[in-house]
């Protein structure tokens, strides 16, 4: 069992808290952003900012002092949004040594360089002289159903089998069990852009054009997240697995997908500042990603129509009516 520092104290990091601490053995620390959402999880055993209802049990600290949630910490679970894990790293470096074991659980791409969340820490600790070891966690997971209880099967990726094999059975539990991979760069893309297509999922049912249009939307989609993570040197098989198509299809069709909720009032013909309002302050990572997401396609010459809509309606006014038109009317191709 182990000293772990969860280092982000949103619904996804608190769901992921308290099913460790639930597992039994483990101390955890939960670092969140924010002194005053550190303080009301102290007060009260809930984060009732990000995931009401949920008492958290008393083996979980909560502090948002990075130093002192990282002091004893033999494994660091990263789980705060994508825009935020450069600054954060750089927060976190000087606090971090040999010995320790980071895990990525953030799904995204850097909009700004088109990165992967490992390759970002990586970068971000070795200009601090830092190397060490990265697993990635992803999969079909909303935080909401992890922490009542609902069995969750997710992915943990790392080059190192060794390592993907520790956090598997520092991990499972009754309710979560983890699958390894060694193809990190395949999880990674399929938990990114994934909500890229539940964006356009979204939509679609806000112009109510009905299931078809939604399973034919899914498997294109799968094609395209496909193509992009095999260019980027993924293999093909893994995003037939938990942390692509399962995850797809979770996040394109549940009703506590933010993804697919930005997306349903984009099909109402609400504007994206509209939209983003009414999440509160919570994020929704397929904005940022549908961006790095054709970056990345543009860099290896992939061709990804869902994505190329999607960005049109988020940023350039088009209406989600005219993009379905746009991509029904696209010419005759093979499967």
């Amino acid at each position: 069992m182990s000293n772990i520092a969860v280092m982000g104290g949103g619904a996804w990091g608190t769901a992921l808290a308290l099913t460790l601490a639930q597992r039994g053995g483990h101390t955890i620390a939960l670092w969140t952003h924010s002194p005053a959402v550190a303080e009301t999880i102290r007060a009260t055993k809930e984060n009732s900012a990000f995931l009401p209802g949920f008492q958290l049990p008393r083996t979980i600290s909560a502090t948002s002092n990075a130093a002192e949630a990282l002091k004893n910490a033999e494994i660091v679970l990263s789980v705060m949004p994508s825009h935020y894990v450069r600054e954060s790293y750089a927060v976190f470096a000087p606090h971090l040594r040999n010995g320790q074991v980071l895990v990525s659980a953030t799904k995204g791409i850097e909009d700004q360089t088109a990165l992967r969340m490992s390759e970002v820490i990586a970068e971000t600790l070795a200009a601090h002289k830092l190397n060490l070891p990265i697993a990635v966690l992803s999969g079909p997971s909303f935080a909401q159903e992890l922490a009542a209880g609902s069995p969750t099967a997710v992915t943990i990726a790392s080059c190192d089998l060794k390592l993907a094999t520790r956090i598997q059975q520092e991990f499972a539990g009754k309710t979560l069990r983890l699958y390894t991979n060694e193809d990190v760069i395949g999880v990674e893309l399929g938990g990114a852009v994934k909500n890229v297509i539940a964006l356009a999922a979204g939509a679609v049912s806000g112009l109510k054009l009905g299931h078809n249009s939604t399973a034919a939307l899914i498997t294109r989609g799968i094609a395209e997240i496909t193509r992009l993570a095999a260019a980027c040197g993924g293999r093909r098989e893994t995003l037939a697995g938990l942390s692509g198509l399962g995850d797809l299809v979770l996040t394109c069709t549940g009703s506590l997908s933010r993804n697919r909720w930005l997306g349903i009032e984009l099909g109402k013909g609400n504007s994206l500042s509209e939209a983003l309002a009414g999440l509160k302050g919570k994020v929704a990572e397929g904005v940022r990603t549908t961006s790095a997401a054709l970056e990345l396609a543009t860099r290896h010459k992939v061709e990804m129509p869902i994505a190329e809509q999607v960005h049109a309606i988020l940023y350039q006014s088009k209406h989600p009516s005219e993009a379905i038109q746009d991509l029904m009317g696209r010419p005759g191709r093979d499967e």
